[in-house]
């Protein structure tokens, strides 16, 4: 590992992001090659949170777009600021100007409204860290009009044409492939599998987040998860879930596990009916808490 990799491992790690090798190589590409990266795996396991911290190693400023279902261009890039539009008609109104021109007037950037791509666009002090998070909740049709941006690092707007990035961002998408994204898509990106972290890096994450926790309970918590991965789950609990797990624990005064506290903060990690009452037959059964040893 590099002088430089060695400073991003370090800024991550006082971030108290646990990352490893080839997600720094990753990161560096990005770095010295200006492309995207996609960030690819379950859901819960950081993925965003190595946008976050990646500017804060930059020293540069985060813009997100978090994607959903019907998400247009209108809301990723811009909008036009209607009512300043009409207060400009009405203004001028008793001018010489014909009707054709006082609208032709109305369709320039003082009368745009950034959303989050076009303000990554147009930054002009530093080059930003742009988050397209969850683009897999988006459909194809944003997809493709993602393409010229990732691929020329420039926006087209009809009545205005194109706009070429002041600074080209440094553009991260995550996934938690919830359907599958297009070829054309892949081929403009970096790639990066983020797995579910095995018990050694998830003790370590527990023992950085949450320094507070006791080693005996941090083991017995990664130990707990990483059986339970092994389960066919709806929703497999994440990092995010280990987290929020361990600190209700120290709020209940809780120092180890046992069949009785697991089953009462089986809502900390659990998001699924279905996975409760599987968990809570594998309790019962003794195999989740035995293998916990």
């Amino acid at each position: 590992m590099n002088e430089q990799m060695r400073s991003l491992d370090k800024i991550f790690r006082e971030n108290g992001y646990i990352t490893d090798k080839p997600t720094l190589i990753a990161l560096k590409l990005v770095q010295a090659l200006k492309k995207p990266l996609l960030l690819e795996g379950p859901a819960g396991v950081g993925k965003t949170e190595i946008a976050k911290v990646l500017a804060k190693s930059l020293d540069t400023k985060l813009i997100r777009l978090q994607c959903y279902e019907g998400l247009d261009v209108h809301s990723a890039l811009y909008e036009w600021n209607y009512a300043k539009q009409m207060l400009h008609i009405r203004l001028t109104e008793n001018t010489e100007l014909t009707v054709d021109e006082r609208e032709s007037t109305i369709y320039g950037k003082d009368f745009l409204l950034s959303r989050p791509l076009l303000q990554a666009f147009t930054e002009s002090e530093a080059a930003p860290v742009l988050l397209i998070d969850e683009i897999d909740r988006a459909d194809e049709a944003f997809e493709a009009f993602l393409l010229e941006a990732l691929a020329e690092f420039q926006i087209t707007i009809p009545e205005i044409g194109t706009i070429k990035a002041k600074q080209q961002p440094y553009i991260i998408l995550t996934s938690n492939r919830t359907r599958e994204l297009s070829d054309a898509l892949r081929r403009r990106c970096l790639y990066q599998w983020v797995p579910f972290p095995d018990y050694k890096k998830e003790v370590s994450i527990l023992q950085t987040r949450i320094p507070e926790l006791n080693q005996n309970l941090t083991e017995q918590i990664a130990k707990f998860m990483e059986s339970i991965r092994q389960i066919p789950l709806q929703k497999v609990p994440g990092v995010a879930e280990s987290l929020d797990w361990a600190r209700a624990l120290i709020e209940l005064h809780q120092s180890e596990l046992n069949q009785d506290t697991v089953r009462e903060t089986l809502g900390c990690f659990l998001k699924n009916h279905d996975d409760w009452d599987k968990i809570e037959k594998e309790l019962n059964q003794g195999t989740l808490l035995h293998s916990n040893g």
